[in-house]
């Protein structure tokens, strides 16, 4: 790849989603380079949404499916950054 594509996964209801966004996840894990998440925590509170954020790596029509499959659930959104090198 000779650019940088980074998609920010927005995950609602955490709880309904996390097991259906983790196979996709784990569907496409040669794809995916580095991977962080983000939610709400603290000693009282769980947030029941959050962000995961994926920096993709290799076939650029796998990492597309992945987003395309992550786009189709409930609850879930994706938006995406492309950097381009020259």
């Amino acid at each position: 790849m000779n650019r940088h594509v980074i998609y920010g996964v927005h995950v609602q209801n955490r709880g309904e989603n996390a097991v259906r966004v983790q196979q996709l996840l784990t569907e496409y894990g040669c794809y995916v380079k580095t991977r962080l998440g983000l939610h709400e925590v603290d000693e009282t509170f769980c947030a029941t949404g959050g962000i995961v954020l994926l920096e993709m790596y290799g076939d650029i029509e796998k990492c597309e499916a992945l987003r395309d499959k992550l786009n189709s659930l409930d609850g879930i959104e994706v938006q995406e950054m492309i950097f381009e090198h020259s």
